[in-house]
């Protein structure tokens, strides 16, 4: 019985903005991971920030203490852009520290630049690099230091660095010597539903719309896929569905792009059963990213069976295999053309839409995920 107890960890989780919330890739990770090792008999402790969800306090989750058996601790948050994060993991890293924990886990570049006070205290420090944060358009000057600042800490102190792609890995390797662990994501299988609620909000069938899904930042390609599709002759509508993201600078001038096209559709940001049903029913979907760490949308599309259409960017291209249609990385002409292409050949799309779930499922698998990371608490 001793030796079962001996077996159990307790696990600190930082990094995220806050669980339960689907607001980034990070926040999904996290959740995914830790009702997984909860239920494995570990004790696990989320750090939450404060402050409201990226896409307005009506998508607040009520302070809950616990969440599928985590353990919830909200920490104080400086709510002010670039600040937000960076107060956040100050706050959680110097918790964590105290905190009786075996191990503590990072997740983004940024909250690591905590990683070497639970380091001193003795606490094994695993850091999860989810993208190379410091080249994203919509940090600042000071924002973008301390992310750097949280790279070299990782890099140092660390005892396990995991990352989601081979160009990450890559990247650590040739420029600061270290070794890392290539760890994906995982997908779960979903279930698929009929357009009932997007059809009476937005007006949308099966099959008669174009997806974008996923936060309205510069670096996601939103402007030449907004210029792509404006020149694409077909009656299926573009629905970019997204909240905007610590500003709306950029949502807004997407939006001043799309102008004038009735094809187009923002619909803001979507969860639950609705987020379900865009998935459902899209005809296509497509990431037209110039950057992206393990891009856990795309992923989520092809479960439900969906023909993606991503940029050739390595992250997006190594996921898809020959399962997708690709376009050169910020060719607008490019990415038209494949637009074209696909509204032109539904027997084609309907190719893509039968193999994409089996064999992203098999490909991506969250227990895989859990198991492999667990290696690596034990060391």
């Amino acid at each position: 019985m001793h030796k079962k107890n001996k077996d159990k960890l307790r696990i600190a989780m930082l990094g995220h903005k806050r669980i339960p919330s689907r607001e980034g890739g990070v926040e999904i990770v996290v959740e995914e991971l830790c009702t997984r090792m909860v239920n494995k008999g570990h004790k696990v402790t989320c750090y939450n920030r404060g402050g409201h969800h990226v896409s307005g306090k009506e998508f607040d989750s009520a302070k809950i203490k616990n969440y599928k058996g985590i353990n919830l601790k909200t920490v104080p948050t400086i709510n002010c852009k670039g600040l937000a994060a960076m107060s956040a993991s100050v706050f959680a890293g110097i918790k964590a520290s105290m905190g009786r924990y075996d191990i503590v886990h990072f997740h983004a570049e940024g909250p690591c630049a905590m990683l070497w006070l639970p380091k001193l205290f003795g606490k094994r420090c695993i850091a999860t690099i989810h993208g190379l944060d410091h080249q994203r358009a919509k940090w600042g000057k000071l924002a973008s230091a301390y992310i750097m600042m949280g790279e070299k800490c990782a890099v140092k102190h660390a005892d396990e660095i995991i990352v989601l792609s081979k160009g990450v890995q890559d990247y650590f390797r040739e420029k600061y010597g270290r070794e890392t662990r290539f760890i994906p994501n995982g997908v779960n299988r979903p279930v698929i539903r009929e357009a009932n609620i997007i059809k009476y909000k937005f007006g949308l069938e099966k099959d008669d719309y174009i997806l974008y899904l996923g936060r309205l930042v510069p670096e996601k390609g939103l402007r030449y896929l907004v210029e792509a599709f404006k020149n694409a002759n077909t009656n299926k509508k573009l629905v970019i569905a997204g909240g905007s993201s610590d500003t709306d600078e950029f949502a807004n001038e997407i939006k001043a792009m799309a102008k004038g096209d009735d094809r187009i559709i923002f619909t803001g940001f979507v969860q639950g059963e609705e987020l379900d049903e865009l998935y459902s029913n899209a005809y296509v979907y497509t990431l037209p990213s110039d950057l992206e760490g393990m891009p856990l949308s795309l992923l989520e599309a092809m479960s439900y069976g969906n023909c993606c259409l991503v940029s050739d960017i390595d992250e997006c291209a190594s996921v898809v295999e020959d399962k997708a249609l690709v376009f050169k990385k910020s060719d607008v002409d490019d990415l038209r053309e494949k637009l074209q292409q696909a509204c032109d050949k539904p027997k084609m799309v309907k190719k893509y839409k039968e193999e994409a779930a089996d064999f992203i499922c098999e490909k991506y698998n969250w227990d895989d995920v859990v198991e492999r990371t667990m290696e690596l608490y034990r060391g």
